[in-house]
């Protein structure tokens, strides 16, 4: 099991690295979070969700991604609650506080399905939680030391240096444990250097003077892991895209971004700038399209993003002839009224919408989750990608629709063509039809780029820097 020295220092990345290193050497690995809380999901093959870091890491293994990987996902819908998906199913909403209480229960579903998972395979790579020493959470706790302890597990500590004081983090962590706890503690690593990593030798004595602990290595920074989708929002504000690129795309950073990996694809066009718009500040007025992506709490974000200004701003893009896209929460948006009758995302209540299509939705019913597969009407372009959302949308504007379904219309498109919005994700995977949407907005020759093959060998050359920087066979010697 991985555990960090806190949130963001690699985890998911590193496991996702180490997944397909194993994997390369033959052995059947398969990855497990036991808790994770992120709005960016995935779609299983059953109409289950996950963590999108857990269907990276099964991709790194070269399996499908099953709800087992990732038994317990919390939703942040506010600032204190979220909805609770366990096995893949949702089964409620919590505030964090009945949570805490509460979370233990859920241990026997966690074990079922690691112990379901470990039955096809020689090797699991269990990622843990925030921080290993968060022992003030340590009651009832199912993601970091709790589980370890209930599975038996031998755990690595991995410290990020990038953000200084890695060795208070890692002696620290070590200082907070109780001694059982402390014993489960085999290793460290170190991730994310920048320059000679053999400058850091008197830190990697100091911290086993310390600790005891045996070092596995020291990671360089791997400049290539933002072609890999980041696992929650925290890492949006610290990703950049050039400047001076060919088409400009905008996209409001709502307070309750949801799948928002929808946008990696578009990242990596070497003539496409992405850029995340956070609070305070306005839309640019120069952005050929305006994506208003998912979101986990549609009508409290609206009224987010209203608070910015953005409808303004948004009102005269659209004066000005720009083009503004709506995925599933940001689809929502662009309709006349949206209605949440029982709290399904919120307090009950409706609101005004956008008005940009004719359309209204109803944020109530089953939730939806499935992969899809069709066409991009304008275009003709084949696509693939899932649907994950609550709510019905009726309206003519669905009269002209954005996508054909394997027969099913879906979405919807105004009559010039500039505004359009759908409830898929994921469909700017697939190359001919991010080309030909791109061409829509403007002219311009397809870049031969492929990003299936992109994630493939990012995740080899990922898998070939921890071979190179890292101890391997110490690790599976624990």
């Amino acid at each position: 099991m991985f555990m960090g020295t806190g949130s963001d220092v690699g985890k998911s990345m590193i496991v996702a690295g180490l997944c397909r290193a194993f994997t390369n050497r033959g052995l059947r690995v398969r990855p497990f979070k036991p808790q994770n809380m992120s709005n960016n999901a995935a779609v299983t093959a059953d109409g289950g969700e996950i963590g999108r870091a857990q269907a990276l890491q099964a991709r790194a293994c070269r399996v499908a991604p099953v709800p087992d990987m990732n038994p317990v996902l919390l939703k942040p819908q506010t600032d204190i609650g979220a909805q609770v998906v366990v096995q893949g199913r949702v089964v409620g909403a919590m505030r964090a506080r009945e949570y805490q209480t509460r979370k233990g229960e859920l241990m026997p579903a966690v074990l079922e399905s690691f112990h379901r998972l470990g039955r096809d395979a020689d090797l699991i790579l269990v990622e843990g939680a925030g921080s290993a020493s968060e022992v003030n959470l340590r009651a009832g706790d199912i993601a970091n030391m709790g589980f370890a302890e209930a599975a038996d597990l031998p755990v690595v500590l991995i410290g990020d240096i990038e953000r200084g004081g890695v060795i208070a983090g890692i002696v620290g962590t070590c200082a907070v444990l109780p001694p059982a706890e402390r014993a489960r503690l085999k290793a460290f690593l170190i991730n994310k250097f920048r320059g000679d990593t053999s400058l850091f030798d008197d830190g990697l004595r100091i911290i086993h003077e310390h600790t005891g602990l045996t070092s596995l290595g020291v990671v360089p920074w791997f400049a290539e892991a933002d072609r890999l989708p980041p696992e929650d929002a925290l890492a949006l504000s610290s990703r950049r895209s050039a400047e001076g690129r060919a088409i400009r795309i905008a996209v409001p950073q709502l307070s309750r971004i949801a799948n928002f990996d929808d946008l990696d694809p578009l990242r990596a066009e070497p003539d496409v700038t992405v850029e995340m718009i956070p609070s305070g500040q306005p839309l640019p007025g120069d952005a050929d399209l305006v994506i208003l992506p998912g979101t986990k709490a549609t009508i409290p974000d609206l009224e987010f993003l209203r608070a910015q200004g953005w409808h303004i701003d948004l009102a005269a893009h659209v004066r000005r002839g720009g083009h503004v896209l709506g995925i599933c929460g940001g689809f929502q948006m662009l309709g006349r009224r949206l209605d949440d009758p029982a709290g399904t995302e919120g307090a009950p209540g409706a609101v005004d919408g956008l008005g940009l299509l004719d359309l209204e939705t109803v944020l109530d019913g089953p939730k939806t989750l499935v992969e899809v597969a069709g066409r991009h009407l304008a275009s003709g372009a084949e696509l693939l990608g899932y649907e994950m959302h609550i709510g019905r949308t009726t309206g003519p504007a669905l009269d002209h629709p954005m996508l054909d379904l394997s027969g099913r219309p879906e979405g919807a498109v105004s009559p010039n063509g500039r505004i359009g919005g759908c409830y898929v994700h994921g469909m700017f995977s697939a190359d001919g039809f991010r080309h030909a949407f791109l061409a829509g907005i403007r002219d311009r020759a397809a870049t031969g780029l492929n990003y299936e093959d992109t994630v493939e060998a990012t995740l080899d050359a990922l898998a070939g820097h921890l071979e190179t920087h890292l101890d391997l066979d110490a690790l599976l010697a624990l």
